[in-house]
């Protein structure tokens, strides 16, 4: 069983804010507890990487706090902290074994171990025979691993990632993934934005969706299902488009014998199952889970 007795909690309280006259950040709390994935999702301009510096300390507050474990987040705090930052900061013209022991050697480890880590996650990644190389002489999505590795190789005590899976394929996701899952199972909270919904909703126990600068939903994706609208799809054995003309009952679309439709009433759906019934065979009648694009959309409207 795995040892999560030291797991951390990162807590951000009441953080915002302001470009001259934009409030980017707006009174925006949540935690990330240890142990767990938590995606941070928004649009373009929701503050989501502005929240994030603001975590690691790069942007001054202009209210709220950072809490590590209960106490003010210390600078000595965010130099444990595994950060990616949303302008990758590699330098094209160094080597990438180099360039990687150098910032691990920054971040405190001995030359030897440093090199030892960065050639393990290298041949994660598929990098191995890579690491001679200038980093401008990689494709994007190679440069994106080597800055992933920066990231992971330190043993972090937390990790902040701005949209991590950019630019990676299928099989470099895999990896992440795989590198992801090792640190939660050792307690560590992580942090990551991303656009991809699909990926967020697979991968994360927690999520924080942002919109204009203010927290619109946070839960696990079982509790924000639950937040939303329940629809309910309902087959017969004949066609379906008489639902419309019953009360309680909003109907968003007809498929010939199929129906998804919302209860506006708690009566309408007796009322609704009673009716199919006088009327021939009921094939089906089930909830809808709503994806997570769907609960996006309605909390960002």
């Amino acid at each position: 069983m795995t040892d999560r007795r030291h797991e951390a909690l990162i807590e951000v309280d009441g953080l915002s804010r302001s470009f001259g006259d934009l409030r980017a950040v707006d009174n925006v709390s949540f935690t990330v507890p240890g142990g767990l994935m938590t995606g941070f999702v928004g649009g373009n301009g929701a503050g989501k990487t502005t929240t994030m510096r603001m975590i690691m300390g790069l942007l001054a507050t202009h209210a709220g706090e950072v809490r590590w474990d209960g106490r003010p987040m210390t600078a000595t705090d965010r130099r444990s902290v595994g950060y990616m930052p949303e302008e990758r900061g590699l330098y094209p013209k160094q080597k990438v074994l180099d360039q990687l022991v150098y910032l691990g050697e920054l971040s405190g480890m001995k030359a030897g171990a440093a090199k030892a880590a960065v050639m393990d996650n290298l041949a994660r990644f598929g990098l191995e025979d890579r690491s001679g190389e200038k980093v401008e002489k990689l494709s994007l999505g190679n440069q994106q691993r080597v800055q992933i590795i920066a990231a992971l190789m330190t043993q972090p005590q937390a990790l902040i990632l701005d949209e991590p899976f950019s630019g990676l394929d299928p099989q470099a996701v895999d990896s992440m993934v795989d590198l992801l899952r090792e640190h939660t199972a050792r307690g560590i909270p992580v942090l990551f934005s991303s656009h991809q919904l699909d990926l967020v909703e697979r991968l994360c126990d927690r999520l924080v969706v942002l919109s204009k600068g203010r927290v619109v939903a946070a839960g696990t994706v079982a509790e924000l299902r639950n937040r939303g609208t329940e629809r309910y799809r309902i087959t017969l054995g004949g066609d379906a488009g008489w639902v419309r003309d019953l009360s309680g009952i909003h109907v968003h679309d007809v498929d010939g014998s199929s129906a998804l439709l919302e209860f506006n009433d708690d009566r309408a759906r007796p009322a609704l199952l009673r009716a199919a019934v006088d009327r021939g065979d009921v094939l089906d009648f089930t909830r809808q889970v709503p994806a997570l694009s769907e609960i996006y959309r309605e909390v960002t409207a």
